[in-house]
């Protein structure tokens, strides 16, 4: 079996040398040329695959190691008979731990109490949902918009309006829908801008396309008091070099950049393409999955909690490199921009994610006990 792979799916030899010959390429550099021999065609989110990049080709399997389908043509899958499959979760922990990360460096600037907040999640898919989970088990108040969810199951979602006109806070995790009755490109367009509460933060780790740039690039100005937290842009790998400026935090779309979300993705393929050639797995990821470097954090029972708070997430995750290994990026001509812009994602340093982090607790402390588990960490009572 011939495979053609994106070279940032990390694992490939471990899990797929066994189906075939592995040919590594750019994302961006995945053509019909290249896929036009294979059989199995690999990806991340950078290539786009639909009738123009696989008629004519041998391919019969697609696997994309990501939680998001916005750039699979599944429609033409359908038609051309062509498996596929996502991996659903796979990073959604690490954009919650980005989230907690960004909230925790805001609010450290603004001098504000994360607990007094309001917030806002608009998309309660895998990425969404287990944000929620999190905020409300810190007890933080925590409003629901998904109106495909809403449409199908009822619940206690509210409007894009209400989030909107009630939230300090909003972070966005829908997919990108183009078009239809639940379309998301500009959601968040030049009026819905507008109509943020002073003071809102606003937080993008979904698609770049959800929110209009150009929009909240001239928005930002006038609005001095809003604060912005941007890992996905229209255009990528070409970012808004203004736009980018103008906000409080700026990454290259490493959000679920975990070292376990990535490994997750690659072992989530794995197994879907053994369900499909009916063949038994071979390979697991916990046989893979390297030890963390940060295994265990000893705390006192007498620790502030918000101390804690701090502690916890940022021993495990913290933006400000993130942010300023971007900055330093956007330098230099368009081209170099964008070189500059995939390079930081092939070259991610490792990141763990905060449920494989376990706490001693050294004494009873309900309220630091509660913390933990709503963090998603492991607690041990010492």
């Amino acid at each position: 079996m011939r495979i053609v792979a994106d070279e940032n799916i990390p694992l490939l030899d471990e899990f797929f040398a066994g189906f075939g010959e592995i040919r590594r390429l750019p994302g961006r550099a995945i053509d019909a040329a290249a896929v036009a021999d294979a059989e199995l065609l690999l990806v991340r989110s950078v290539t786009r695959v639909d009738r123009a990049l696989l008629q004519g080709s041998k391919v019969s399997f697609v696997g994309t190691c990501t939680i998001g389908t916005d750039h699979l043509d599944l429609d033409y899958f359908q038609q051309a008979g062509i498996a596929w499959a996502s991996a659903p979760g796979c990073n959604a922990r690490g954009v919650v731990d980005y989230v907690l990360g960004s909230l925790l460096l805001l609010a450290e600037q603004q001098g504000v109490d994360l607990a007094t907040r309001t917030y806002g999640v608009v998309g309660a898919g895998q990425v969404g949902s287990r944000l929620i989970k999190v905020l409300r088990a810190l007890g933080w108040r925590v409003l629901v918009c998904d109106p495909p969810r809403q449409a199908a199951e009822g619940g206690d979602f509210v409007s894009l309006q209400q989030v909107v006109a009630e939230c300090d806070v909003l972070s966005l995790h829908t997919p990108l829908e183009p078009e239809g009755e639940h379309a998301t490109r500009h959601l968040f367009d030049a009026a819905r801008l507008a109509q943020l509460k002073t003071g809102a933060w606003l937080i993008n780790a979904s698609r770049g396309a959800v929110v209009d740039n150009q929009a909240l690039r001239q928005l930002l100005p006038q609005r001095t008091d809003l604060q912005v937290v941007l890992d996905v842009w229209e255009g990528e790998p070409q970012a808004d070099v203004e736009l980018a400026a103008l906000c409080r935090i700026a990454t290259p779309h490493i959000a679920g950049y975990s070292l376990d979300g990535k490994l997750r993705g690659t072992a989530q393929i794995y197994q879907a393409l053994c369900r499909h050639l009916a063949v038994t797995s071979s390979v697991s990821l916990e046989q893979l999955m390297p030890a963390p470097w940060l295994s265990e954090l000893a705390i006192a029972a007498s620790a502030d909690p918000s101390w804690a708070l701090a502690t916890l997430c940022r021993a495990v995750y913290d933006p400000r490199r993130d942010d300023a290994d971007f900055r330093r990026s956007l330098q230099g001509d368009a081209p170099a921009r964008r070189a500059a812009f995939d390079g930081l994602r092939k070259h991610y340093p490792m990141r763990r994610e905060i449920d494989g982090l376990s706490i001693r607790l050294n004494g009873q402390a309900p309220g630091l006990q509660q913390l933990v588990t709503a963090l998603g960490a492991t607690l041990r009572q010492a």
